[in-house]
């Protein structure tokens, strides 16, 4: 097999939101950088949920810096919708995005990090990996004890009720996934749920209340501003919304209740072939769905870089231990927002900001002067867009 290398300043591995904002700032600063996307094409990771999902923020807050979500302000966008916008922000700002690209390795070589893609391989001074922590499907290890007649299906291959078998559903996982999927079930099917309470948002995202003010209130302050690294409140927050994911924010449990989503308790084993909650009593279901998050999937990157979880050790985005390595996209990287529309273009701007400091500091030093960090230097050529509120 013949390897071919290319030497990029910048790779960003990940074509979704987060690797577009940080193609956008990187692009914007002038700096070279090549963004590298298993999917065929922009935006699949958003075609390719189920058919109904919603975008649980208003357009409002969907855009990305420099071009604002098409469509009325208060509308929820479509995912086909998203993944639509994702492929037009590409092409306005000529992203340099190479799909069907999956990367299968990261690591260091001779002081450079090494990127290879099948028979393709990249060398570059700094690596972002522009990725949600949301890649390989998690199901317990009991799993493959249930009845091999009963349909089992991941939430990330579920797409409609069709998929499933007449007769009973139990939805394992009772976050924004689980209760927008048991909503949508249980019209035609016997549906339970089976998970921890996460709590709800206590009023209507789409009511009247919410668009004059309860949105912004919920989205720009609380989620943005508040729930941060930066405050006690956000420190608190973040190990909880880490292991636990977030509050309902769009279903409310009397949405559930109103359409007959029995709760159950948590489910700890099979028993018979049938799904076995801890008190005992088997659910005789012919559907499970498992909506039980993900693991990380970082098992390629080949660096010291990962707490015992598998989640990556950094600081607002920038690997700890490893210089020129950055994460954008992961659950509250800086914020609760992290992982929304709205949020990451900050995180995405403040890792390109030290990738631009870093590469004036390495400039610099080759040519024998003290380096002048970015964000204090007058610089002459287009300045980047202002960090988003």
């Amino acid at each position: 097999m013949n390897t071919q290398t290319e030497h990029v300043q910048t790779v960003v591995i990940g074509g979704g939101q987060a690797g577009l904002s940080t193609g956008y700032y990187l692009a914007r600063r002038g700096l070279p950088f090549v963004i590298l996307d298993a999917n065929e094409r922009i935006g699949d990771a958003w075609r390719n949920r189920w058919d109904s999902l919603r975008l649980f923020t208003p357009a409002r807050y969907d855009g990305l810096a420099g071009m604002p979500f098409p469509g009325p302000a208060h509308s929820f966008p479509t995912k086909d919708q998203m993944a639509g916008y994702l492929e037009s922000y590409a092409a306005r700002f000529h992203l340099p995005v190479r799909t069907g690209v999956k990367v299968d390795g990261l690591s260091r070589q001779a002081g450079r990090h090494v990127v290879t893609a099948g028979d393709r391989r990249y060398e570059a001074e700094h690596v972002v990996v522009a990725m949600a922590r949301y890649q390989i499907p998690k199901v317990p290890r009991f799993a493959h004890e249930l009845d091999p007649g009963i349909v089992q299906i991941h939430s990330l291959h579920y797409r409609n009720p069709s998929q499933l078998r007449d007769g009973g559903v139990l939805i394992v996982g009772a976050g924004n996934s689980g209760a927008e999927i048991a909503l949508e079930i249980a019209h035609g099917h016997r549906t339970s749920m089976s998970g921890r309470n996460t709590g709800h948002i206590p009023f209507r995202i789409g009511g009247l209340a919410a668009r004059l003010f309860l949105q912004r209130f919920i989205f720009r302050f609380v989620f943005h501003r508040l729930l941060t690294i930066k405050t006690p409140m956000g420190r608190k927050a973040r190990p909880k919304v880490l292991s636990q994911g977030g509050p309902l924010i769009r279903i409310k449990p009397a949405d559930l209740a109103a359409a007959r989503v029995a709760r159950v308790p948590r489910i700890v084993g099979v028993r018979d072939g049938l799904p076995l909650p801890e008190d005992g009593r088997v659910l005789n279901v012919a559907n499970v769905i498992w909506c039980t998050g993900f693991h990380p999937g970082f098992s390629w990157i080949h660096l010291p870089v990962f707490e015992e979880g598998g989640m990556p050790k950094h600081e607002s985005g920038v690997a700890l231990g490893e210089p020129g390595l950055y994460f954008v996209g992961l659950p509250f990287t800086y914020a609760f927002s992290s992982a929304m529309i709205h949020g990451v273009g900050r995180d995405a701007e403040r890792v390109v900001r030290v990738i631009e400091d870093r590469t004036r500091a390495a400039a610099s030093l080759s040519l024998g002067v003290r380096a002048i960090p970015a964000s204090a230097a007058s610089v002459s050529r287009e300045q980047p867009a202002p960090t988003r509120p």
